[in-house]
Order: C-alpha cells, then structure tokens, then sequence
C-alpha cells in the first residue's frame, strides 16, 4: 500500500483524510494505540506520531517548537532514529506502551513498562526502544492496555506487564516484571495467534480459542455488581486466570481471533 489513511489530528477530522508528509511512501503495517500511531514502511523503518507521553514514540527525547517550547507529542509521522539499522516487521501499541519486532525475531518495547499496579511508574518509562534479552526469536507481539504478549517462531506465549484480572494467563494476579511462558493448553498445542483487549486475552492454539483475564464483573466500569462484560465467551462474567477454551461446538476450527476494549471476535471456519 502506498498511503497511510489517518482519521485522527490535532482537531477531529470527520472523513480519512491521506497522511500527505507519507506520500510515496510505500507502508506495511500500522498500529494504532489510545493516542498514538505507529507506521512500518517497506523498508523496515518505523515512524510514530501522536502523544508522546511516557515515551510511547519511541524518540528518546521531547520535541523542540524554536528552543522554547517542549512537547511529546508529535504531529506527523516522525522516524525513530534509534531503530535505524534493524529491519522491523511487527509493531503493537497499547495505552501508554509500543513494542516492535526486527527481522531477527527480536522484541523491542518503549513506553511504560515496569508496574506495580495498573499505573506505570515513570521513573521507569523507556522512552527508547529496548531489546528484550530473555526472549527466544519471536514472530508476533501483542500489546494490551498494560500488558504485553510475544509468540514465538516455536509456538511459545509469553506475557508480562499488569497482571490485574489475570490477564497474563499464568494463573495469579501479580504483576510480572519479565516474560513467563504461558503453559496449561499451549504445552500441547502451539501458539498460532495471540490478541489482547483492556485486561482481557485471547490466543487460538490446536484451531481452538482461549480466552483469560477480565471477564466483566469486577474491577473496571463495573458498578453495583452490574456486569458490562462477557468478553471472554465462556457464558460468564468472571475471571479467569489460565487460559480457559471457550466453547463453538463439534467442527469447528478457529483461524483468527481478535480482542478490542472488552469485546472479542474470532474467524471460525466450520468442516
């Protein structure tokens, strides 16, 4: 595709309008996060724009308006400099958070990363790029509203970040500060896909979906015990902390599945 089409400026734009600095630039893949945007040309370069806050662009510094004024944000696409050189073909953003993923099968992640709670602390922001050591060669990575996902070329999951709601999958709520395997089910069957929502996420291994974390009845948007969920498709509002099949019937195989705020939607092909 030669032209990225963007619906989102400094004021509403009400129609896609054409990124027109992208003009003969031959993009990819985009990701869109809460207020940011990540673009991956042909090329293998990334380009970012939007709010800046917590280094979720990836620049390494404030931007300059005549040395006076500083902000975070950007207002165009702008390259991350510090990505120069690595070939990336996989980019995820989340709220306050991006990771990418070269051509070697390495994660990159920038934003806020290390939590205690849902709330990052800033002391700890990257506000460049920095490589994931403790990662095999991975072919995707996911990220969800504080959390992240990688799948491996071998078919392993791995996930760290807020834990809360069990969204990580790895059966507690406390928050992980490296990446863990998830097992249960994918010990069987490889990782074919992976998605994250909020505090919700959902993987297909083995043609089947697996969903975890927030189910709806407690923790965000939840008020008197009123339920606005239901995300994880197992005909209940609770959580789950492993991941847990969730049910078609008989032949059925999953090829897609997709997770947004706090709802999920998979692509099923029926024998």
């Amino acid at each position: 595709m030669s032209s990225v089409i963007f619906s989102g400026a400094a004021k509403i734009v009400p129609s896609p309008s054409i990124v027109d600095c992208l003009n003969g630039v031959q993009i990819k893949m985009i990701a869109l996060g809460s207020e940011h945007s990540i673009a991956i040309t042909d090329e293998g370069e990334a380009l970012s724009w939007g709010a800046g806050g917590s280094g979720r662009l990836g620049h390494g510094h404030q931007s300059s308006i005549l040395g006076f004024l500083r902000s975070s944000s950007e207002f165009t696409p702008r390259l991350i400099k510090s990505l120069e050189g690595h070939k990336v073909e996989h980019v995820s953003t989340g709220f306050l958070h991006s990771a990418c993923i070269d051509e070697n099968g390495s994660v990159y992640i920038f934003g806020e990363r290390t939590i205690d709670k849902p709330v990052f602390r800033k002391s700890n922001d990257a506000t460049s790029p920095s490589m994931l050591s403790k990662l095999p060669n991975c072919q995707e990575v996911v990220c969800g509203g504080y959390h992240t996902c990688v799948v491996t070329s071998g078919g392993e999951l791995y996930t760290w970040g807020s834990n809360e709601n069990g969204c990580l999958g790895v059966g507690c709520t406390e928050a992980i500060y490296e990446p863990e395997r998830v097992e249960g089910p994918f010990l069987k069957f490889s990782v074919f896909k992976v998605s994250c929502g909020w505090k919700h996420t959902a993987a297909v291994s083995g043609g089947k979906v697996f969903t975890w974390g927030w189910g709806g009845s407690h923790g965000t948007f939840s008020v008197d015990g009123h339920s606005p969920g239901g995300q994880l498709g197992h005909g209940d509002d609770i959580d789950y902390y492993e991941p847990m099949m969730v049910e078609f019937g008989k032949n059925v195989k999953a090829l897609e599945v997709s997770c947004g705020f706090n709802h999920t939607g998979a692509i099923l092909e029926y024998a």
